[in-house]
């Protein structure tokens, strides 16, 4: 996978080779991206497979449900890593054989056929959402949501990317999204590989651009989408959302159908990763620590844009638009 930690710097590709690196690569964010990191725990979940010394499909997979618990457990708050996961059990629970390398490829090939899913799915809702974007739009655009957040193209940044592809002259605003900056570092340099036009602006000017008339579109991933529609995403969401909401502008959530949690009735139900606080009293500014070296700090890496906010939720099967109880029902359901 691509150490997405050192973009836009440095370009390097890093292997791993047991479950337990995955786990740990998902945790530091050497990959990062709700579809993401659930193409990849399905992969450690295979990896595991390749560790264990099981001689048969039975013991295999008491050892596969082991490590199903350590990846599950690398970030809370993104569904598409326990989807994933859960979904390669439960496979493997149906295997039909009982010989453990069978099983093993089995495994393998499962995880293998979610993240080619995962690119078709993508393309599929970026073809749904393009059609939201007009010639000439301006977008503003919260952390990464492109093909390093994803297996290929993208989620939100797939909908841009696929609405240039069509064509049309569009702008992009890029929020640095603080702490760990992934709209400056990852989002722009995605956008200067497809040759798309973006400015980066730092998370509190975008209601500036909006009450100027500036913004036509709003456009943010998921990591979590409750039965009410409440959408719980990278950090600075909601403020966005908030700001779009008072000016008028529309603001799209964009992600696939595995994303949406229908066991939850509402936002205030998910769980909310808190990271290290030296993400944010780490920062420098012209080489210099900007904090004091005493200086504590909070870390919630996501938070919670309720429902009443979200114009749309763009989905591989559709968009799905208020009520979203029974439209987002639909999305589930369709085919």
């Amino acid at each position: 996978m691509i150490d997405q930690r050192l973009l836009p710097e440095t370009f390097t590709v890093v292997s791993y080779r047991s479950h337990l690196e995955v786990a740990r690569a998902i945790t530091d964010m050497v990959v990062r991206g709700a579809p993401a990191i659930g193409a990849a725990a399905a992969f450690g979940l295979a990896l595991a497979g390749f560790e264990s010394r099981a001689q048969t499909a039975g013991e295999l997979f008491s050892d596969l449900q082991s490590a199903a618990i350590t990846l599950k457990a690398a970030r809370p708050t993104a569904v598409n890593l326990a989807w994933a996961v859960e979904r390669i059990l439960q496979s493997a629970a149906r295997f039909p054989g009982s010989s453990a390398d069978e099983m093993r490829a089995f495994v393998l090939s499962e995880a293998q056929q979610l993240a080619d899913e995962d690119v078709e799915v993508n393309k599929r809702m970026a073809a749904h959402g393009a059609e939201l974007i007009a010639d000439g739009d301006t977008i503003v655009h919260h952390c990464n949501t492109g093909a390093l957040a994803t297996v290929d193209w993208g989620t939100a940044l797939g909908v841009i990317r696929m609405a240039w592809e069509q064509g049309k002259k569009i702008h992009v605003l890029v929020d640095e999204t603080r702490p760990r900056l992934q709209g400056a570092r990852l989002t722009a340099w995605e956008l200067e590989q497809y040759g798309i036009p973006y400015e980066i602006i730092s998370d509190n000017m975008s209601g500036y651009f909006m009450r100027a008339g500036k913004v036509q579109k709003v456009l943010f991933g998921a990591d979590r989408i409750t039965a009410n529609g409440d959408v719980a995403n990278k950090i600075g969401t909601y403020m966005l959302a908030l700001a779009a909401n008072d000016n008028g502008i529309p603001a799209y959530s964009v992600a696939p159908t595995s994303t949406i949690d229908l066991s939850l009735a509402h936002g205030g139900l998910i769980p909310i990763e808190e990271r290290n606080p030296a993400e944010v009293l780490d920062i420098q500014l012209a080489g210099e620590r900007v904090t004091p070296r005493n200086a504590k700090a909070r870390n919630p890496a996501f938070d919670v844009t309720p429902h009443r906010l979200i114009t749309g939720i763009v989905t591989e099967n559709g968009v799905a638009y208020p009520p979203f109880e029974q439209s987002l029902r639909k999305m589930m359901n369709a085919k």
